[in-house]
């Protein structure tokens, strides 16, 4: 059985700190934003790379998005001056960091089963039909 850890005292949280923490939230939780963080963690460089990873993405959404990714400092692009030019994106650190607080999101989307029923308190997961 996994430890359980202490939770922290949320309440110790200022309002500027809360504002932060909104603004985080929003950014990484737009539309593809995650999808697009993930498939960097996960090695895309190239847009082809990410086009091909995040499954359902436009071409013109997944533009846009590397372009706010890169805007907030979660993104480098770098311009590899070649024929024809290249243009790679990968996390900074600040993306790097990011992606270190929502590894424990992830494995836990891993676990979780859309599919199967809500779980009720005290354990019961089933279903009734009336």
């Amino acid at each position: 059985m996994p430890e359980q850890r202490e939770p922290e005292d949320l309440t110790l949280i200022d309002d500027e700190a809360c504002h932060k923490f909104v603004a985080g939230i929003e950014l990484a939780g737009r539309r593809w934003s995650s999808s697009i963080l993930l498939a960097a963690a996960r090695g895309a460089t190239r847009y082809s790379e990410y086009y091909r990873m995040i499954d359902g993405i436009s071409q013109r959404l997944l533009a846009q998005r590397l372009k706010e990714l890169t805007e907030q400092d979660l993104l480098v692009r770098e311009v590899i001056p070649t024929t024809p030019v290249q243009v790679h994106y990968h996390l900074s650190s600040r993306g790097k960091e990011l992606m270190d607080s929502l590894t424990p999101l992830v494995r836990w989307g891993q676990k979780w089963d859309p599919d199967s029923p809500p779980h009720r308190p005290g354990g019961d997961a089933t279903v009734e039909t009336p």
